[in-house]
């Protein structure tokens, strides 16, 4: 078998670095003008199937204008432009959500594995930050007409310390960027994480696990 040139052979490392990381991309590339998703659809695809009558409607959607109910346990809601809200969104790679909080809301320490974030404030004051990989906090207090980027991935919160509502909109590189709530992803997962794991990973007892678990229960419910 011939052994390649080390002229060859640094051509080809220098092709696959150059290549777009798939760890690192948003949604996939558009391959048509618009695919504006069919939600009802029963088919199987990374993303939504195209439907075949388009409307103005697909790409138009009201639902941010006005403050969300904020009376539940966090004392926040996202209300989501996402995808599933707006079809026309599918395989265009961004979407948007409004952020509303009570007086001491908390957006409750989540992640999103399929996007960046980034919120501007539109009212208010909030302490915000994100925990790298390496366990580092990076936090800011932010006000209206500021901007903070959450990483992709990466653990983060959202805080109203003061005693006025806060809110911000919110915009994703996804079209469903998906969140995983870290308290109800633990304690509230159907079938249940065993206690044995919770216990072990936050070094308490089985009563405070199962103490977690049932006011989550009821948020849940």
């Amino acid at each position: 078998m011939a052994i390649p040139s080390p002229l060859l052979s640094f051509a080809i490392v220098v092709a696959v670095l150059l290549l777009p990381s798939p760890s690192l991309a948003g949604d996939p590339e558009l391959l048509q003008d618009i695919c504006v998703a069919d939600i009802t659809s029963t088919m199987k695809v990374n993303g939504f199937p195209c439907k075949a009558t388009v409307t103005e409607d697909d790409f138009y959607f009201k639902g941010l204008a006005n403050p969300g109910n904020t009376n539940n346990t966090y004392g926040s809601v996202v209300t989501g432009a996402n995808v599933e809200k707006v079809p026309g969104l599918n395989t265009l790679g961004v979407s948007l959500s409004r952020i509303d909080y009570a007086p001491g809301g908390l957006n409750p320490p989540h992640t999103h594995p399929r996007a960046t974030e980034i919120v501007f404030v539109l009212q208010g004051t909030l302490d915000v930050g994100f925990i790298t990989t390496g366990n580092k906090l990076i936090a800011k207090t932010i006000t209206a007409g500021d901007v903070f980027v959450f990483p992709r991935g990466l653990v983060h919160f959202q805080k109203n310390n003061e005693d006025v509502p806060a809110a911000v909109i919110s915009a994703f590189n996804s079209q469903l960027p998906g969140t995983q709530s870290l308290p109800m992803t633990l304690f509230a997962a159907t079938p249940e994480v065993p206690n044995y794991v919770l216990t072990k990973a936050f070094q308490v007892g089985s009563k405070e696990v199962e103490k977690i678990k049932s006011r989550l229960a009821q948020k849940k419910s």
